[in-house]
């Protein structure tokens, strides 16, 4: 999948049911959902169609019942949300952001000791600064440093 999937938060909670299950009916999401948020069954329901209508949900119709199945894989779609958002911040700014969803993250000590690999490759070509790339142009980053010292 290439391209930009625009998932609403409300849309990802229902596309993490039927990613678990990987078949679900409207009643087996309502019931997964019922016990996090207070939305009423139509709610679910309108979600479900939206879904559908983008393309990231395919239903199919036994009896009376309509089958939710994913057309997107969980994986991916995360990774394009996650490079979505960094595209669109400072990249001054996403190391900050990373250490924040690392110290806010549970991961298993494989996932640690993978990251921990990681960055150690990275830092041997790691620059001492990363630039501003907020403004083309800008020399000094005084939009990010005006920003950051509450300022702007």
């Amino acid at each position: 999948m290439n391209e930009q999937m625009d998932i609403s938060p409300a849309e990802w909670r229902v596309m993490r049911v039927a990613w678990t299950l990987g078949q679900v009916t409207s009643a087996q999401v309502i019931d997964a959902l019922k016990q996090r948020v207070d939305w009423k069954p139509a709610t679910i329901k309108t979600l479900l169609r939206r879904l559908v209508k983008k393309g990231t949900l395919k239903t199919t119709q036994e009896g009376r019942a309509f089958i939710y199945t994913p057309l997107i894989p969980e994986q991916n779609t995360m990774d394009q949300a996650v490079d979505q958002l960094f595209d669109a911040m400072c990249q001054m700014r996403a190391g900050k952001t990373i250490r924040h969803l690392v110290e806010r993250s549970t991961m298993s000590v494989a996932d640690l000791q993978e990251l921990q690999a990681i960055l150690a490759e990275k830092i041997k070509t790691a620059p001492d600064a990363v630039p501003c790339d907020c403004v083309p142009g800008m020399i000094d980053a005084e939009c990010c440093t005006v920003q950051e010292n509450g300022r702007a």
